[in-house]
């Protein structure tokens, strides 16, 4: 959707909670990106951060009223797509939780000799830009819900610390703090062991038949390369301090357009009978 001043915004959303469809449409697509993009890197993986992400719509779409503009609409919406996602339980990494120790381990010692190629006709380079995509998602669930989630708004928003300050519940000096700290974990780790921007022994190129044959990346199902990308993610000012070169050694993240699923869920949604009784209620 073309970008739309912060005053029209507010029109459109004062026009929303008075139950008008179509401007509530414009407000949910005006953060749906967003929200789509944060619950993907939270919980790394598509499907995962679709469902999740319809949750996170509805209630912003059920708590608009309390919307009363003291901050900027993508930051409320921000903190409640945050608190949702901390405590989310339904992905598969709630499942089957990820550690930096478990993951150095497989670099090291996952056997990717002698297996067969598994690519089906699908080039290697591409394979291996899936899997590197995939990597740095899934690599993310090695740290805990809340140093994730500041990594994420400090390394990929690039957040301003007092807005992300405001959408954690935290001073902007304890998350600066608490941002440094992730960042430099993170950042020894990839140095260690990640090939691609750092002086690792793992390269994405080499194990793409290991990945494959381990379900990690799948040749008939490329989520990462084939989403379509997103020119800007969020319009915030950038001054969070430069604490490191990580988010240059993180310049293959990309961030995407939200499913087309996702639009014709909230279309759907407003064309139901669950719009009538939210508006109603």
């Amino acid at each position: 959707m073309k970008n739309i001043t912060n005053e029209e915004l507010l029109s459109f959303i004062e026009k929303a909670t008075a139950g008008d469809k179509e401007s509530l449409e414009t407000v949910i697509l005006s953060v749906q990106d967003l929200v789509f993009n944060l619950s993907l890197r939270m919980l790394g993986s598509f499907p995962d951060a679709e469902d999740a992400t319809q949750d996170i719509l509805l209630k912003i779409i059920t708590h608009l009223s309390s919307f009363k503009g003291e901050c900027a609409f993508s930051t409320w919406a921000f903190r409640i797509a945050t608190n949702h996602l901390k405590n989310y339980q339904k992905h598969m990494f709630a499942k089957f939780p990820l550690s930096f120790e478990f993951y150095g381990d497989d670099i090291k010692n996952g056997k990717i000799d002698d297996i067969p190629d598994l690519a089906q006709n699908v080039e290697k380079s591409i394979l291996a830009e899936e899997l590197k995509l995939s990597c740095t998602n899934v690599m993310l669930q090695c740290l805990d819900t809340e140093s994730r989630c500041i990594f994420i708004l400090g390394t990929m928003f690039k957040t301003d610390s007092r807005i992300a300050g405001d959408i954690l519940g935290v001073t902007p000096e304890a998350y600066r703090q608490r941002l440094s700290r992730t960042r430099r974990k993170m950042a020894d780790f990839l140095k260690e062991y990640c090939g691609e921007c750092g002086r690792g022994i793992c390269h994405c190129s080499n194990r793409v038949n290991y990945a494959i044959q381990n379900r990690r990346i799948n040749p008939k199902q490329l989520d990462f390369t084939n989403a379509v990308p997103m020119e800007t993610i969020m319009e915030v000012k950038e001054a969070m301090e430069d604490i490191d070169n990580l988010s240059q050694e993180f310049s293959f993240y990309k961030n995407y357009q939200s499913p087309e699923s996702l639009k014709k869920f909230i279309q759907k949604f407003l064309d139901g009978t669950s719009y009538s009784i939210v508006s109603n209620a």
